[in-house]
């Protein structure tokens, strides 16, 4: 009974789609303006993207009304591109940056935007269901400093280990 119930625990736990405690999604989100491709400036280490370098997110209007997600990155030690395709739905409203991803058949994880450049779209801060998770984004392959160190600061107020955060290498053309 004990690893079934742990089993189901993992399980549940894999799906958690709403944001950390204390961290709340952006309102007056619109999607139109954050659709196309994003670089990975910076990331929390997890396994489905050790290794990787040039890391890009390109998102798109499914037929579904849902947003596909594909996801690439070089895999430096193999030397190859490696790329997955997901599904996001908004978990409440679409003026709120808060979805819920999938890569997997039925399992969902949150994508929480809660920092955005809303002049430009240019940039993001993005949590996953837990402080476990967090991304920097940016339209183009490097960002000023001075935009990168204000992300980490808000990053840090919500509680993320920002000193464990990987600089992700942006070096090749993904073509």
């Amino acid at each position: 009974m004990k690893k079934t119930l742990l089993s189901l625990w993992v399980l549940l736990a894999g799906c958690a789609v709403a944001p950390p405690s204390g961290v709340t999604p952006i309102s007056g989100f619109e999607l139109d303006r954050y659709l196309g491709k994003w670089y990975e400036i910076a990331r929390l280490d997890h396994s489905f993207e050790r290794g990787l370098s040039n890391v890009s997110a390109t998102y798109d209007v499914r037929q579904d009304g849902g947003v596909r997600v594909r996801n690439r990155g070089y895999d430096d030690r193999a030397g190859i591109w490696k790329e997955a395709e997901g599904r996001a739905y908004f978990t409440d409203e679409p003026t709120v940056g808060s979805l819920k991803v999938s890569f997997f058949g039925p399992f969902y994880g949150g994508y929480h935007i809660v920092a955005l450049d809303r002049v430009n779209y240019s940039h993001a801060l993005v949590s996953g269901p837990s402080r476990d998770y967090l991304w920097i984004l940016a339209r183009t392959r490097s960002m000023p400093p001075a935009t990168l160190e204000n992300l980490l600061a808000q990053a840090r107020a919500l509680g993320f280990a920002t000193d464990r955060l990987i600089l992700v290498k942006q070096d090749r053309d993904d073509g």
